[in-house]
């Protein structure tokens, strides 16, 4: 089969080239039958010329009463008579002329080249019926314990009907592509032998037409000898490429031929081809439909057989998609709205063609092709989430940007405003985060799960933490900042004297999400104050992890992706020691106002003790009506944030 755009051109074409002949059907009937009633017409003058030339001669032997006079009428009808029978033998040859020169070619037409088409139609539809029926059979394929010898079978008869297959529609193709040359000389050719048929009569009885009618005429059929070359190179162009598509590998017909190394494009932005739909019929029944799927756009479209045009299946703007198991069938895949609902379940036909609809349909779901140019930022895109497996020392940031986060231990305030120190080095990704170290994506349930998992009984938070339904510090906080955010990841980390474990620490997340197709993200809301740091269930107000302000020993928001913004936790262990645990969030504002609301936090502690700076740092910051205290640069931006709309953190990265 051809790549995935000549898939789609040729299905569409073919629909088209289909209707054209059987348009060109009706029509050559029509004009066939127009054609015999001329030739009836003509015979019917020969027999009419006759039959007046014989009336003429019997003019004489009539017995008329008064027949006096009738010498010259009966000479006069004589020679009408002889006239008229040098005229039948005129019509004569035009009825031979018309049926030799205009009727049998549109007959020969009709009955060699469009029951040609209809005939490779027909054989064309069976074959697509074997290849459908085969690979059903293949589709139903297990998982495991799979039978060797029955796969292979099926595999050989998969293959064997592809080719009969490929064959039945290159012969149909090629003659589909003849008869568009074919039917311009079918109609041409018996009107030329018309013409000249009229043309030879009428000289024999009177010169009635011009020398400019036999160079027309003459014109024409130069025209016809022309479209015969033309037809005589595109036969031969077809049967070359014929003879080169039929002698490929055997291979290229084999479904799932390089399973254990398949060379998959993951920079795809729009995909074509057969998957099988999976349908409900009832409660517990389900079948599977073979269909015709392309991309469009930022739409999944589904063309059935002999239609003209796809249909729209699914909007996959802002869905995610993953692999999933489903009733023991390999390859199977679902798509999932924006809202979280579950989709369409849809299964390739190789771990290849798997692969590369989901990262078509992840890579559509990020908007890329809205971009100027969509290839190339699919391509940076993927490279960035290969290169996790191969850690390296930054994280594209710009050292001269001027990050709001910063270590606390060496943070400086000067004008309102947090300046970072110039990093020393930069340091290995060995040195941050240990080779392999594992990264959680699902520590934050969204608020149905964490309810239903908890129901009749005390509520464990996944954090470690535990919770209360009211927040009494929070009541006596200076500072109190709500943030919309959603969790992205967390991991262990191997220090916390540097921003640059948090950078790395949001490569290798947002990596792993992409290469693992994860993109299921939960939203929460994040609340700094001058004690700790809250994540709460948007829903219920349910407060799902607790950290004290002062185990956050590192914290920043990423230079370039504003919407970033991690920070490190220092928790002790029972055995004595400290674990360092860092936590990527991706936030509906700019992550920079977090870490600011983070850092004033930890100044109100430090001043507390001395109530002379705790005062001057208090007159800085404007107070909300309740007597809270609130960023300077903080505005209503930053809950302007739709907190159903889940943009990809990934796709800004």
């Amino acid at each position: 089969e051809p790549g995935a755009d000549g898939r789609l051109l040729t299905r569409s074409l073919l629909s088209v080239f289909e209707e054209d002949a059987g348009t060109l059907t009706d029509y050559t009937n029509q004009l066939l039958q127009a054609m015999q009633r001329v030739f009836g017409a003509q015979n019917e003058m020969c027999l009419a010329t006759q039959q007046l030339s014989k009336q003429l001669l019997a003019y004489e032997k009539q017995n008329f009463a008064l027949g006096k006079g009738d010498e010259e009428v009966i000479s006069t009808l004589h020679y009408f008579s002889e006239v008229v029978d040098k005229l039948n033998v005129l019509h004569t040859e035009l009825a031979k002329q018309l049926a030799d020169a205009m009727v049998l070619p549109i007959v020969q037409f009709r009955e060699k080249d469009l029951t040609e088409v209809s005939t490779l139609k027909e054989l064309f539809g069976l074959a697509s019926s074997e290849h459908d029926l085969s690979m059903a059979k293949y589709s139903r394929l297990p998982k495991k314990k799979e039978n060797e010898k029955v796969k292979t079978e099926v595999v050989k008869e998969v293959a064997a009907a592809r080719r009969k297959q490929h064959l039945a529609s290159l012969q149909y193709y090629s003659a589909l592509n003849a008869l568009q040359y074919r039917k311009r000389m079918a109609m041409m050719e018996p009107m030329i032998g018309f013409a000249h048929g009229q043309i030879n009569f009428f000289k024999k009885g009177a010169e009635m037409f011009s020398k400019s009618m036999d160079s027309f005429l003459s014109s024409v059929a130069d025209m016809v000898q022309s479209i015969q070359v033309e037809l005589e190179a595109e036969a031969e162009k077809m049967r070359i490429s014929q003879q080169e598509l039929l002698s490929v590998d055997e291979s290229v017909y084999t479904p799932d031929f390089d399973v254990a190394a398949p060379q998959v494009n993951r920079n795809l932005i729009q995909k074509a081809g057969y998957l099988n739909l999976r349908n409900k019929t009832g409660l517990v029944t389900t079948t599977w439909e073979r269909l015709y799927f392309f991309t469009q756009g930022g739409n999944l479209m589904c063309q059935p057989r002999g239609a003209v045009a796809g249909g729209l299946i699914q909007d996959l703007d802002n869905c995610s998609v993953m692999a999933v198991d489903c009733e023991d069938r390999r390859y199977c895949f679902q798509i999932t709205t924006p809202s979280g609902k579950p989709g369409i379940i849809l299964q390739a036909e190789s771990r290849k063609e798997n692969e590369e609809w989901i990262c078509a349909i992840n890579n559509i779901s990020r908007q890329i092709y809205l971009t100027d140019n969509p290839e190339a930022v699919a391509i940076k895109l993927n490279q960035t989430a290969l290169q996790a497996v191969t850690p390296f020392t930054s994280f594209g940031k710009k050292q001269e940007s001027s990050c709001l986060s910063q270590n606390l231990k060496n943070s400086e305030t000067e004008n309102d405003k947090i300046v970072p120190k110039a990093t020393v080095g930069i340091p290995e990704a060995e040195e941050l985060i240990a080779p392999g170290t594992p990264i959680q994506f699902d520590i934050v349930l969204p608020a149905t799960e964490f309810l239903d998992q908890n129901r009749g009984s005390r509520r464990i938070n996944p954090f470690g933490e535990t919770e209360d339904e009211s927040f009494p510090e929070a009541e006596d906080s200076l500072l109190q900042q709500m943030f919309i955010v959603r969790f992205l990841g967390s991991m262990a980390v191997k220090t916390d004297s540097t921003t640059e474990v948090i950078y790395e620490a949001m490569r290798q997340v947002l990596a792993a999400r992409a290469i693992h197709n994860i993109f299921r993200m939960t939203e929460s809301h994040l609340m700094v104050t001058s004690q700790t740091l809250r994540l709460i269930d948007p829903q219920t107000q349910v407060s799902r992890a607790n950290f004290e302000l002062t185990s956050v020993t590192q914290f920043a928001a990423h230079q370039e992706n504003k919407r970033l913004v991690g920070f490190v936790i220092r928790i002790p262990e029972s055995t004595g020691e400290e674990s360092l645990s860092t936590y990527i969030f991706e936030s509906n504002s700019e992550g920079e106002k977090i870490c600011y609301a983070i850092n004033l936090g930890k100044e109100i502690i430090e001043v507390q003790k001395d109530p002379e700076a705790l005062a001057q740092l208090m007159l800085s910051i404007p107070l909300t009506n309740d007597g809270k205290y609130v960023l300077l640069n903080d505005q209503s931006d930053d809950n302007d944030g739709n907190p159903s709309e889940n943009r990809s953190a990934e796709s800004e990265a």
